[in-house]
């Protein structure tokens, strides 16, 4: 409401720091939202597996702090849990950012999304993983693993960003 006990007009949330802000919290969420999506999908997979979610998210750590993220109780599994919301925000913020320049990407969200999806599986497996420091499997990762992987990426990354940001984020008016 404005000074005069008025709701304020739609035109005034037209501005530059307007959308600006409402992006900011928009993509905060859709990273949450993502992040969550993918995460889920991981901890039901791996349960299957008699993979605990403590064991994912040290897994997840390990790549900062090695293997010692294994001996380590509730701070590897918390740096796990920051470390897979910090990814998956910035997996978002890059194609906010790519889709305020690139019109097509809301335009077809669903297919943007899973190409985007597939994008991410290849530098997060191919690029990224490499350069950490998680331990190497002692044996080959199974076909139902790779899937699942892509799959996760595919959609709840992915898809499920371009979907919300195609959605929620204000459009740019400045085109």
């Amino acid at each position: 409401m404005n000074s005069a006990g008025a709701a304020a007009s739609p035109s005034a949330f037209g501005s530059s720091s307007a959308r600006r802000a409402g992006n900011f919290w928009t993509v905060i969420w859709i990273g949450l939202v993502a992040g969550t999506l993918d995460i889920g999908e991981n901890l039901i997979f791996n349960a299957f597996r008699h993979v605990t979610p403590k064991m994912v998210f040290q897994y997840i750590a390990s790549g900062l702090i090695d293997g010692r993220a294994f001996t380590m109780g509730g701070e590897s599994v918390a740096l796990g849990v920051a470390i897979h919301y910090a990814i998956a925000m910035t997996w978002t913020v890059i194609f906010f950012l790519l889709s305020r320049k690139l019109i097509f990407l809301t335009r077809r969200a669903a297919i943007s999304g899973i190409v985007y999806g597939g994008i991410v599986y290849i530098i997060m497996n191919f690029a990224v993983l490499p350069l950490t420091r998680v331990p190497h499997a002692p044996k080959a990762m199974t076909l139902a693993s790779r899937i699942s992987g892509v799959l996760a990426l595919l959609f709840c990354i992915g898809l499920a960003i371009a979907l919300l940001v195609h959605k929620f984020a204000l459009p740019n008016m400045q085109q």
